[in-house]
């Protein structure tokens, strides 16, 4: 702007938008790199995440789903840390990321809602130690600026052996890299202070340098509008600035604003079209805007918007993508510790929401590449083409030229499908659809592929929005968890052992008691009982002197006072709780099992017959022992390491295990002491947990993948060896995700040590095969939780499943609902008859001897409740009102109030415009001094 004429963006005015359009379950973090750290398509967002020591990156959408929410979700990119990523601008599912790890990846991403990638499209080794910059040129397709620690690089795609330039050698870290919009220059900002200008094509030596920076602590450099540089930095007295510079003359800037005192990284961010600069500091509460223009005043400040948190990335939406209706001209997405906040910035007008002001919205450029980075290093100059943005001339170019592309592939697909077959999937070109009718080469390709970027095929946007709209369905989508009242919980459980090994549940319950290992001396176990709850006493708690470290413990189904309890010791030991409660602490086992020659890692009763138990070693056996002689009378070996959990089938035949050798193994322990059926599990070996379900058709499997991302696996117990038939990746977490199964639901429940939150899906036999339900949160991390009988469940409430939640010093009762309307009726869908499971079925010598059993079942339903599949229809009455309400006379406050309300009407709207809104004003050249 200048002093005569008045901007038309002078009054541009930020909107931070509500809450409900926050993107919610992010996990941003203070992550120290050069990058921006969150980066936006025209359809997807990234950012980095504190996950997975920050290898990993959080995906989401611009625009929220179907049901008006936000997924995300996580692609695991690299073994370190994402130092930077940047989307194509000719591909809105093409991303490009760098790490430490000294490799650039190349990712087509797709829906949040879909599984992402495992394996990037393109690798690239530059082998110029970490990487900390990646950057899209902005005409061409297929070419990339990659920051090393010291190096710019210019890389064309087409060419992975080796980049087109390696540009002159910084003296220190490289800070920032940026292309002028024209794509002909290179700029770059260093810790050595200096500004550089490249020209890759002419020279490898920059044409323009200047020591301009005066605080070697981070800075950012941006070409603004023509010639025009930008940076930000700190002064030498450590207050943070921004300066413009013209790149044909870099001795000295034009321009600078001082921006305050603070110690985060000010990130720039520029608009071509409409010259406004935004500006967020990393860790501030505060998003400046300024506006730049080629005459005096260069840089005049616009707004200053506060923000609810501090800002850890910022990043803008593309043009394509504005509401230009409402006279927005930019769009911020700000990125904070748990949040994505969009920051709206619109040009006040009259009529806005209903015209489009062409004024504000010169032609931008689109998504079409002018040219090939093979045509850009022979020394092409194409521009992109300018697009309308007024929604009437919006062009249908973007469209035509993709179908045009994939029509060209197709066509060619038999010649190039040789050559495609040549290279990896991991290090294969990729192709953007170009201008011209032909697909242009690289002249300095050997390989002879094309060098741009090709979008791979996607579902129509119908078919999409069919499948969002059927996707699978479930009774138990909006099941309620819900912590009981606290006159329920035992409280005040002291010294309790926080350091169980992964492979124990933590703690065991039943009907009667609850069972809590100790971290007092001599593996102390707690026994409380349910009956009564409480604050229990501070100090001689009765309890099991287990003598050595407890490994494992569980309750006998059959027997509520039995426990077992396997030690670090080899041994497995037998209490028994007296009638009554625990009164004294007790020394001596009612049995001792011996005959592992290592540490036990796992025991785990028989789900029909009596007396029978079965444990997992690191002696890499799995035995079976019959507690009514107190021998070992089976012993299962074909494990090549350790054993992460056991599972007995449903009918009670077979016994399924998974190990760390990646394997999951069925056994028949009657008929072979080997493995009857063994397959691939998951690829991550930091543990896992088994449980038939489904009937026992199939084995469901909770471990790790090899980006340690949690995940459930299902199998079918017919065909281990095909691998899973269905997976899903849960989240990121070093604990191990628990399962309960119920059978008479299909539900499945899962959370691990330490976490504050319950996942809960629905399993189906069928794709997608799991239905994911809502979850529940704890305020504070539990310990584990431990699923009673579902008699204990009040089917008046319609409850589904109740557990105990062990927390750091209480036992709390947590119960699962279904939400129902009509709750006075038995909910007999919901509830099928259940298995009488705390009654054996035969004895172990029995089964022992090739016999089987099969539990007894009862109904849930209450004598005084009737089953909602029988209850009464009810019939919609119509009501007629008696002919006296129509006949009926009005009175006189009845006829004052109708006189009254037809008066007001006639004065007018009162939200109508005055007359005197439609005056225009005076410039402000007019008014005199």
């Amino acid at each position: 702007m200048n002093r005569f004429r008045a901007s038309k963006f002078k009054n541009t005015t930020p909107h931070v938008a509500k809450k409900d359009e926050w993107i919610s379950n992010v996990r941003g973090g203070s992550i120290s790199c050069q990058g921006n750290h969150i980066k936006t398509s025209s359809k997807l967002v990234v950012f980095s995440t504190e996950q997975a020591g920050g290898g990993m990156l959080g995906l989401s959408s611009v625009k929220p789903g179907p049901d008006g929410q936000w997924t995300v979700s996580h692609i695991s990119c690299h073994s370190e840390l994402v130092s930077d990523m940047d989307f194509s601008p000719f591909d809105e599912s093409l991303l490009a990321t760098c790490s430490g790890d000294e490799t650039v990846k190349l990712w087509r991403l797709r829906d949040p809602e879909s599984a992402q990638p495992s394996e990037a499209e393109l690798t690239l080794h530059p082998g110029h130690g970490k990487l900390e910059l990646v950057l899209f040129h902005p005409t061409s397709s297929g070419l990339l600026a990659v920051g090393a620690t010291n190096s710019p690089l210019v890389w064309d795609t087409s060419r992975q052996d080796a980049p087109l330039a390696v540009l002159e050698q910084h003296s220190d870290q490289l800070q920032s890299l940026s292309w002028k919009p024209d794509g002909s220059l290179l700029a770059s900002s260093c810790k050595d202070k200096m500004l550089r200008v490249f020209d890759p094509r002419a020279q490898l030596t920059p044409i323009q340098s200047t020591k301009g920076l005066q605080n070697s602590k981070d800075s950012r450099i941006l070409w603004a509008k023509d010639d025009l540089l930008l940076t930000t930095g700190f002064d030498m007295m450590r207050g943070r600035e921004v300066r413009l510079w013209d790149s044909r003359k870099l001795s000295s800037s034009v321009s600078s604003a001082s921006l305050g005192t603070a110690n985060g990284t000010v990130i720039p961010l520029f608009d071509d079209d409409t010259g406004l600069l935004i500006l967020a500091g990393m860790g501030d509460t505060v998003v400046d805007c300024f506006e730049v223009s080629t005459s005096e005043p260069l840089l005049t400040q616009v707004s200053h918007c506060l923000t609810d948190a501090p800002t850890r990335g910022v990043c803008a939406v593309p043009k394509l993508d504005l509401d230009v209706m409402s006279c927005e001209v930019v769009r911020v997405l700000q990125l904070t510790d748990s949040h994505i906040v969009p920051i709206s910035y619109q040009v006040p007008r009259k009529n806005s929401g209903h015209e489009f002001h062409a004024d504000l919205y010169p032609d931008t450029v689109g998504a079409t590449p002018a040219m090939s980075a093979g045509e850009w290093w022979q020394g092409g100059n194409k521009q992109m083409e300018k697009v309308s943005l007024n929604p009437d001339k919006r062009p249908k170019s973007q469209t035509t030229n993709q179908t045009a592309a994939k029509k060209e592939v197709a066509s060619s697909k038999s010649k190039d499908q040789d050559m495609a077959r040549g290279c990896s999937t991991s290090s294969s070109p990729l192709s953007t659809p170009s201008s011209s009718a032909a697909p242009t080469r690289s002249p300095s390709s050997t390989s002879g592929l094309s060098s741009g970027f090709l979008p791979s095929p996607s579902p129509s946007q119908s078919a999409k929005t069919i499948q969002s709209l059927l996707g699978p369905s479930t009774k138990f989508r909006h099941i309620q968890g819900t912590v009981m009242h606290r006159d329920t919980h035992i409280t005040n459980i002291r010294g309790l052992n926080l350091t169980t090994p992964g492979e124990c549940d933590g703690f065991c319950a039943n009907s009667k008691h609850v069972a809590v290992p100790l971290a007092t001396s001599g593996g102390q176990i707690g026994v409380f009982e349910r009956s009564k709850p409480g604050r229990q006493p501070d100090t001689n708690v009765p309890t099991f002197q287990n003598s050595v470290n407890v490994a494992d413990l569980c309750w006998d189904p059959f027997d509520p006072h039995r426990l077992a309890v396997a030690g670090d010791d080899a041994k497995i030991r037998l209490w028994q709780v007296p009638e009554g409660g625990l009164v004294e602490t007790l020394t001596e086992p009612d049995l001792i099992l011996q005959g592992h020659t290592e540490k036990i890692y796992s025991i785990k009763f028989h789900p029909l017959a009596s007396g029978l138990l079965v444990s997992s070693s690191y002696d890499l056996t799995v035995r079976l022992w019959n507690l009514d002689s107190g021998d070992q009378v089976k012993l299962l070996t074909g494990h090549e390491d350790q054993v992460f959990a056991m599972a007995w089938s449903p009918d009670g035949k077979l016994l399924a295990t998974v190990c760390k050798d990646g394997k999951v193994r069925i056994y028949e322990p009657r008929k072979s002491a080997t493995p009857v059926q063994e397959g691939p599990g998951p690829g991550g070996h930091r543990g896992a947990r088994i449980v038939w379900v489904c009937e026992g058709k199939y084995l469901l499997v909770s471990g790790f993948n090899v980006q340690s991302e949690r995940g459930l696996y299902l199998f079918s117990a017919d065909s281990l060896s095909s691998g899973a038939v269905g997976n899903i990746n849960v989240d990121v977490s070093p604990s191990i995700l628990i399962p309960f199964y119920d059978p008479d639901t299909s539900v499945v429940i899962l959370t691990g040590k330490g976490d504050t939150r319950v996942h809960i899906y629905e399993i189906v036999p069928e794709s997608p095969y799991f239905v994911e339900c809502s979850s529940f949160n704890t305020p504070e991390p539990h310990k584990g939780l431990a699923f009673l009988a579902k008699t204990e469940c009040n089917v008046q409430d319609v409850e589904i499943a109740v557990a105990l939640m062990l927390t750091k010093t209480t036992v709390e009762p947590v119960s699962f609902k279904v939400p129902r309307v009509k709750k006075e009726f038995f909910q007999d869908d919901v509830y099928p008859d259940t298995t009488i499971c705390w009654e054996p079925a035969l004895t172990a010598a029995a089964w022992l001897s090739g016999s089987n059993g099969e539990h007894k079942k009862m109904s849930l339903k209450p004598k005084d409740m009737i089953p909602v599949s029988e209850a009464p229809k009810e019939v919609p009455v119509k009501k007629y009102m008696p002919s006296s309400y129509y006949l009926e006379e009005k009175t006189d406050e009845q006829k004052k109030d109708e006189l009254l309300s037809a008066m007001v009407a006639k004065l007018g709207n009162l939200d109508d415009p005055l007359p005197q809104e439609a005056f225009e004003g005076v410039d402000e050249d007019e008014w005199d001094d």
